[in-house]
């Protein structure tokens, strides 16, 4: 089937990067609730996964089978988070923590037209302002450049949100550059 045995090691480890990556983004779709995605990906991994463990028992006196297949598990894991990074689904929630008066923070990020709730709270040596916003990951970097510009040392952490409804979000930003209007202009056209 695959002409020559020293070429069944190459199929194997391509065949399990593969899967690992599409194990790794499945989870991912999971836990964003991707409730298509998912499963569809999960057919694919599946499918691939049956003809290298397949080929891999097949062959089990052949260190090389077995090698490439731990290689391409390795391999799966590193381009699966790599990917996941690269293609920032979903939203996250950013706490930034600080002991310093969090107005000028809270203008920059409504400037940027991001949604804010501030919390005044104590905490282990005095008073503390919370700064809380829900953003598309594919925006953490750009708040969290503001939040460093206020305070470089500020405290942050960053939470996936598996969903959020309502309150003040930027708005999409499309890929037509202004041709079709935004919601928010129509409505306030009304």
């Amino acid at each position: 089937m695959f002409g020559s045995s020293g070429s069944l090691p190459l199929y194997i480890f391509l065949a399990e990067v593969c899967v690992v990556t599409l194990s790794t983004m499945r989870t991912i779709f999971v836990a964003r609730g991707m409730k298509i995605l998912a499963p569809l990906l999960g057919m694919f991994e599946v499918s691939i996964w049956l003809f290298a463990i397949g080929e891999v028992m097949k062959h089990l006196n052949d260190w090389h089978c077995s090698a490439a297949f731990a290689g391409g598990f390795t391999l799966g894991n590193f381009l699966g988070i790599l990917l996941e990074e690269k293609l920032a689904i979903g939203s996250v929630g950013v706490h930034m923590i600080t002991h310093r008066d969090a107005s000028q923070l809270i203008e920059a990020l409504r400037a940027a037209d991001y949604g804010v709730t501030r919390i005044e709270a104590e905490g282990a040596t005095g008073p503390v302002h919370v700064v809380y916003t829900v953003i598309k990951r594919k925006e953490l970097e750009r708040v969290l450049t503001i939040a460093r510009r206020f305070h470089p040392n500020m405290f942050y952490s960053v939470d996936d949100l598996h969903s959020a409804a309502a309150g003040v979000a930027p708005l999409a930003r499309r890929r037509w550059g202004g041709l079709v209007p935004s919601l928010s202009k129509l409505q306030r056209a009304m």
